[in-house]
């Protein structure tokens, strides 16, 4: 199953970010080494939000990933949420389905 984790980021995200990013990134690569997430990133113009995409049997996974990340602990992060993604299209599709 894919699960999405949205993160919500503070005004300030870009000033404060480097302070916090080795952290973040640690916990980031040890979950990718683990094989949950699977690609994650902020969106741009504006980077208000953060997207990232995760590969497990529950969303207990990206809510642990999201408790454990320094971005929320430190306010980066404004509000988190996790929905599940029907992913239906594409090699790594958690439900393919194709045209009749």
């Amino acid at each position: 199953m894919h699960f999405l984790l949205i993160y919500e980021l503070s005004a300030d995200y870009l000033e404060r970010r480097a302070a916090f990013r080795d952290r973040h990134l640690t916990v980031a690569w040890a979950s990718a080494e683990r094989g949950e997430l699977l690609l994650g990133g902020a969106l741009e113009e504006p980077v208000d939000r953060a997207m990232l995409l995760f590969e497990a049997d529950s969303p207990a996974v990206p809510e642990a990933f999201a408790r454990a990340d320094p971005y929320v602990a430190e306010g980066l992060v404004t509000r988190w949420e996790v929905r599940k993604w029907n992913t239906v299209v594409g090699e790594g599709a958690a439900h393919p389905v194709r045209p009749a």
